[in-house]
């Protein structure tokens, strides 16, 4: 194989994803990145240390994409309707990108300060959603933490065809979403 002119490491992430978004993270060697870069494997040390090394790019990747897609879901908008609209944001993404679930799984090592400074951001745009709901710093943690957890379960659930019964998903996805508004709104209510 001749080496390919241009690779460049953000260039190695994005082979990388399209080989996850194509056969799912397990799939993701450094071969079949190579191979649709059309270099030999050794090639890619030059952009990345090891398979662990990417896997750390691409979640931070992921974690940016998701960041930006939520504050511009929310930009504008207050209250329930900046829920709902992270809501859908969340889960359209994840539509897009099933294979991409775990990347916003995990919580980063605190010794990447890198990777949990772009987790963090994704926090903070949650935060500045349910500022309007007057919670205090606690009371936004626990209701950042259900409502990623409720969003990002019914998303990574209907990514993997978790949801087998014949009513319509999207209607479940109002209800969920309602739930949530609802909940926040009661939440806020305690003292």
């Amino acid at each position: 194989m001749s080496p390919r002119a241009g690779l460049t490491t953000e260039a190695v992430v994005d082979l990388a994803l399209a080989e996850i978004d194509d056969a799912g993270p397990e799939a993701l060697t450094l071969a079949k990145v190579a191979e649709r870069a059309n270099v030999a494997a050794p090639s890619l040390y030059k952009h990345v240390k090891n398979l662990a090394d990417l896997r750390r790019l691409i979640d931070l990747r992921v974690v940016r994409e998701m960041s930006e897609t939520l504050r511009e879901a929310a930009t504008g908008r207050e209250g329930a309707d900046a829920v709902r609209a992270l809501a859908d944001a969340y889960r359209a993404y994840l539509r897009r990108h099933p294979h991409r679930t775990n990347a916003l799984a995990t919580a980063p090592n605190e010794t990447d300060s890198e990777l949990s400074r772009a987790t963090h951001a994704v926090a903070e745009v949650v935060f500045a959603v349910l500022r309007p709901f007057g919670f205090g710093h606690e009371q936004a943690v626990h209701a950042t933490r259900c409502l990623r957890a409720a969003v990002h379960g019914f998303a990574g659930l209907e990514a993997s065809g978790g949801f087998g019964r014949p009513e319509d998903v999207a209607e479940s996805f109002e209800v969920l979403k309602t739930m949530l508004v609802q909940g926040i709104e009661t939440y806020s209510e305690k003292p």
